[in-house]
C-alpha cells in the first residue's frame, strides 16, 4: 500500500459551519469522543459520528498520529532539493520507497521535488543523499537544507 497522498484534482466538498466546527475541534484534540464533541458542536453524539464518516469518506478528514522525531531520537531533519530529468512522477516514486522520507512535494521553481527527511545521526543523512537519493536514476542533483531548530509545527491552521 502506497503512502502517496490522494490527488489534489478531488472535487471540493462543501463545508457547512457545523462541519468546519467539528474539524476546528478535533485539530485542538482528535482524541475527543463523540459524545464530548457533541455539545461544542450543537449535535448529538450519532450525529457528530455520522458527519466524521462523511467527512472521513469525503477525503476532508484523515485521523491520525502525529509524532514528534525528536522524541523517537531522530534529530537530524532536512529538506531536500531535488532536480531530476525524466519523469518526475517516477522519479518521486522511487525517493518516496527510501524509509527516512516522511514528506515529499512535486513543485515548481527551483526544484522539481521537495523531500523532507529525518535521520538519527549525520552520518545517515549523508548515507540516505549520498547512496539513496542521488542514486536513483534521473535525480540530477540534491540540495540538503539541515534544519537547526522547528520553530513552528501547526496542524491548527484555520477552516475554510
Amino acid at each position: 500500500m502506497s503512502d502517496r497522498a490522494p490527488r489534489a484534482r478531488r472535487s471540493q466538498v462543501a463545508l457547512d459551519e457545523t462541519d468546519k466546527a467539528i474539524l476546528r475541534e478535533l485539530q485542538h484534540d482528535g482524541r475527543m469522543s463523540y459524545a464530548a464533541l457533541g455539545p461544542k458542536v450543537g449535535l448529538s453524539a450519532p450525529a457528530v459520528r455520522q458527519r466524521i464518516q462523511r467527512l472521513t469518506d469525503s477525503g476532508v478528514l484523515h485521523v491520525v498520529g502525529v509524532t514528534d522525531p525528536l522524541a523517537l531520537g531522530l534529530p537530524v531533519m532536512a529538506m531536500l532539493g531535488v532536480r531530476a530529468d525524466g519523469d518526475v512522477r517516477e522519479i518521486a516514486d522511487r525517493i518516496g520507497e527510501v524509509d527516512a522520507v516522511i514528506y515529499l512535494v512535486l513543485t515548481s521553481g527551483a526544484y522539481d521535488l521537495l523531500v523532507e527527511v529525518v535521520c538519527r545521526e549525520p552520518h545517515e543523512l549523508l548515507d540516505v543523499v549520498n547512496d539513496d537519493i542521488k542514486a536513483i536514476p534521473g535525480v540530477r542533483s540534491v540540495e540538503s537544507l539541515v534544519y537547526l531548530d522547528i520553530h513552528t509545527h501547526r496542524f491548527t491552521w484555520g477552516v475554510p
